[in-house]
């Protein structure tokens, strides 16, 4: 009754990896970043004249970050899970980057704005951030290299009756 294929495992097609894990990480980011803020009693980003933008622009940087390099990770015939670190690195770095770029579209001197993305970056939230980019990579590319099979219960058996 059941095809040959139907019990073959299979892992998950990487760019399918890549969309579950970049949602998921938006998530856990968004998440993390607000019982942070609950148990810290601070604000995200110590920058109150340059309002939501700063947040907006780095959180968009980080994900497309998180997607391209997971993506990138990914290309390879046997992933390795070394690339959840590198991942989880370029993310924290370049969602400062992001806080800068966004401080400074608001009209927020260079200055201040770096030095905005510099405390983020010294803060727990950044750590926030870069767990829960490392724990999403990790999981995008467990999802590649799993090959599993569906589940069964120990009678569903391909022997006649």
């Amino acid at each position: 009754m059941t095809s040959a294929s139907a019990g073959e495992g299979g892992s998950l097609p990487p760019l399918i990896a890549v969309a579950f894990a970049a949602v998921l990480f938006f998530a856990l980011a968004i998440c993390g970043l607000g019982v942070t803020t609950l148990v810290l009693d601070a604000d995200i980003i110590s920058l109150p004249e340059g309002g939501q933008v700063p947040g907006i622009v780095g959180m968009l940087v980080a994900v497309a970050v998180f997607a391209g390099s997971l993506a990138l990770g990914l290309r390879t015939q046997h992933p390795s899970f070394w690339t959840a670190p590198i991942v989880a690195i370029a993310v924290y770095l370049l969602y400062s980057a992001g806080i800068a770029t966004g401080a400074m579209m608001t009209g927020i001197d260079p200055a201040a704005a770096v030095a905005a993305a510099g405390r983020w970056l010294l803060s727990w939230f950044g750590v926030v951030v870069a767990v829960a980019a490392l724990v999403c990579a990790w999981g995008g590319i467990a999802l590649v290299r799993t090959r599993a099979r569906p589940p069964r219960w120990g009678w569903e058996g391909d022997r006649d009756e």
